[in-house]
């Protein structure tokens, strides 16, 4: 252990000698506390890394930090992005509604999106800030359906890079020209086998075929208007693209499943993950003394526990009282009924406390910060999923042997199939194996993901921008890089030459016409 933090104090030395102080802007329009989260973890990092760091968006800090070697971080807050997110949120409960997925609710989803952005583009604090024309060295911003924002890159004259909360998904792959075979590779919205079957392909590619006319015909159309009607005469979204320099994604092929990427498209799957600190009394008190184990449920932050149906909170507090673990439930307000193994906390140190040893399994929603947390500290996991992508998850993190599902939707939500899922992954071994062994996985890199994340923003600021690390086919429309013209071209020549043959053909071997004599 002492060599391996030797090690890792030498790396960080590296790091800070490569890479000069400079300034970062760091512009986020997402207002879920978890994107905050990822978004916030980056800018602290690079702070610490010693840059000057300027963060603009709808949240305060919760915590204090003095940055490290000299480096400092200036939070932009802009109010009332949150206020009128917390409404959105508060007047669609996710727990009482069955969310689906369509082509028009995802469009919707996305122009919703791209309207949030646009009022975001209009704030006066951020109208202010880029009217005084700052010198930054470089602009990062999370891409969640908000092309719109690239555009503070061309108005800086910086290069941009861009976060990702997921992986190489459809959305973020087209800025560098990633490539997704269907052959192969699942849709975002469509969680596959490994090895697909002949329908599973088919599904795949009318899938993307769905995306892509959703995306190019409607969504961008969108947001180009949106732009102009904010900065007319801004380069259009495509010419913006080229401000790209480097993706970073919160992904790792530990969790998600391998796939193409492109050399300026970086890993950082777990970079928002800090080192377990001391519990606070209560909660150390209460694990330390959990001689069978202690299981947590929390449904994350956006969904809330309070909201549940009586039913289902009656469900798992019989199933609790049952059980021989304690139980932490992350609740919102005070709860009746109690069990005597249930400690009921309206907040808790998710982390610190999947880090105990006492730790055996985890109910969670399957949001994607949550599984890599679990992931980080091996710990199985029954997913709860309710909407988004914590269908996807779920389903990748049952596929993997590490957890099994129960969506909160389903119509087979039941006490009794609730309380088999919980029996039996406390019982049955090999879903701590798998994931113990998942977490080997993920510890097992050159270095850690934060310090990956801040060599790859030192390399585009010492370079400014890496446009040698661009293949060739963000440059290339749609038909030359689906080789459309080339294919066309070569069944064009096939079917010449076969009518070339069937006319020499008939020349040749044409019978020549025989007089008929009459008498």
């Amino acid at each position: 252990m002492l060599l391996k933090s030797l090690v890792s104090l030498i790396v960080c030395a590296l790091l800070l000698n490569n890479g000069e102080c400079a300034r970062i802007l760091g512009i986020f329009t997402m207002p879920a506390f978890s994107h905050h989260t990822l978004c916030y973890k980056l800018m602290r990092g690079l702070s610490h890394a010693g840059h000057d760091v300027t963060m603009v968006s709808g949240h305060a800090l919760k915590e204090k930090f003095t940055s490290k070697n000299n480096g400092t971080f200036t939070n932009i807050v802009l109010d009332g992005i949150i206020e009128d997110f917390e409404e959105m949120v508060k007047n669609t409960n996710v727990l009482s509604e069955k969310k689906t997925l369509s082509g028009g609710n995802l469009l919707t989803f996305m122009e919703n999106l791209s309207n949030r952005s646009a009022e975001f583009m209009k704030h006066p604090k951020l109208q202010q800030l880029v009217a005084s024309k700052p010198k930054f060295d470089l602009m990062i911003s999370e891409y969640f359906f908000n092309d719109v924002i690239h555009a503070y890159a061309d108005i800086l004259d910086c290069p941009l890079v861009l976060l990702n909360s997921q992986g190489p998904t459809e959305f973020i792959s087209a800025m560098v020209s990633n490539p997704r075979p269907v052959s192969y590779v699942s849709h975002v919205f469509y969680q596959m086998s490994k090895n697909f079957t002949f329908i599973e392909r088919t599904i795949n590619l009318a899938v993307a075929i769905i995306h892509y006319i959703l995306m190019h015909l409607f969504f961008n159309r969108y947001q180009e208007g949106a732009l102009q009607n904010i900065y007319p005469g801004s380069p259009s979204l495509y010419e913006l693209q080229d401000r790209v320099e480097l993706i970073l994604l919160n992904s790792h092929s530990s969790i998600n499943d391998a796939v193409p990427l492109v050399p300026n498209m970086i890993e950082i799957g777990g970079y928002f993950i800090d080192p377990p600190k001391k519990l606070p009394k209560d909660l150390q008190e209460f694990m330390d003394g959990a001689k069978e184990g202690v299981i947590y449920f929390s449904l994350g932050s956006n969904a809330k526990s309070k909201d549940m149906t009586h039913e289902k909170k009656s469900m798992f507090l019989n199933i609790f009282g049952r059980l021989k673990q304690k139980v932490i439930w992350k609740f919102e307000e005070k709860l009746p009924n109690i069990p005597s193994n249930v400690l009921i906390k309206d907040w808790c140190p998710q982390q610190d406390i999947l880090a105990h040893p006492n730790m055996k399994l985890f109910i969670t929603h399957g949001g994607l910060l949550s599984t890599t947390e679990t992931i980080y500290h091996g710990v199985p996991i029954l997913a709860i999923p309710i909407f988004a992508d914590q269908h996807l998850n779920a389903a990748k993190s049952v596929r993997d042997g590490y957890a099994l599902q129960l969506p909160y939707h389903d119509s087979n939500f039941t006490e009794e199939r609730l309380e088999y899922l919980i029996k039996e992954l406390l019982n049955d071994p090999k879903y701590q194996a798998n994931v113990k062994q998942r977490s080997r996985l993920f510890h097992d890199r050159p270095m850690p993901p934060m310090e990956t994340a801040v060599y790859w923003v030192n390399y585009i600021i010492r370079h400014g921008g890496a446009p040698h690390l661009k293949v060739a086919g963000i440059n290339l429309p749609w038909y030359k890089y689906f080789m459309v013209d080339v294919i066309g071209f070569l069944i064009l020549v096939i079917l010449l030459i076969l009518f070339s043959l069937k006319f020499a053909f008939k020349k040749i071997f044409k019978r020549p016409k025989t007089k008929v004599k009459t008498n």
